[in-house]
C-alpha cells in the first residue's frame, strides 16, 4: 500500500472527506486528492501532522513498517500527561499495576484530554480509598 493509499485508507476509516482532512491539515481538497493519487507527497511537517492526527507512525505512512503505531498505551498515556507534573508523578505509581493494565490498553482511541480525565478519576478514587482506609 503506497503513501497515498495509506492516507486515503486512514481518512476513510474515520469517515472524513478529502475536504475535511484538508481543513485539518490546512491544505486544499485538491492537495489531499494529489496525495491520495500519489502524484504529490506531503512535506515533512505535513507528514508529521498526518501521522499525529491518525495516531500512526511516519514509518507506517512511508511504508517502512506495516505496524501503524510503534508505541504502547503506556507511552501514549505518558505523552498525554507530560504537561502536568502532578499527574505524571501519579501515573508513574500506577503504570505497572496489573489490575489497571486492561484499562490502560483502552486508551488507544482516546484523545490526550480524555486520558487526563481518566487518570484524574483514578486519582480521585485512590484518594477516596486512602481516606476511607486511614
Amino acid at each position: 500500500m503506497s503513501l497515498g493509499q495509506r492516507i486515503k485508507h486512514l481518512r476513510e476509516e474515520l469517515d472524513l472527506t478529502q475536504e475535511e482532512l484538508g481543513k485539518i491539515l490546512n491544505v486544499s481538497k485538491p492537495t489531499i486528492s494529489r496525495y491520495e493519487a500519489d502524484t504529490n507527497e506531503p512535506n515533512t511537517e505535513t507528514l508529521k501532522t498526518i501521522a499525529k492526527y491518525f495516531n500512526v507512525s511516519t514509518d507506517y505512512l512511508l511504508e517502512n513498517t506495516n505496524i501503524k503505531n510503534t508505541y504502547s498505551s503506556a507511552d501514549k498515556i505518558t505523552k498525554s500527561l507530560n504537561d502536568d507534573p502532578e499527574l505524571t508523578e501519579f501515573w508513574d505509581t500506577l503504570k505497572d499495576r496489573e489490575d489497571l493494565k486492561l484499562l490502560f490498553k483502552q486508551t488507544k482511541e482516546m484523545t490526550p484530554g480524555d486520558i487526563k480525565k481518566i487518570i484524574r478519576i483514578i486519582r480521585a478514587i485512590e484518594d477516596e480509598e486512602d481516606r476511607n482506609d486511614g
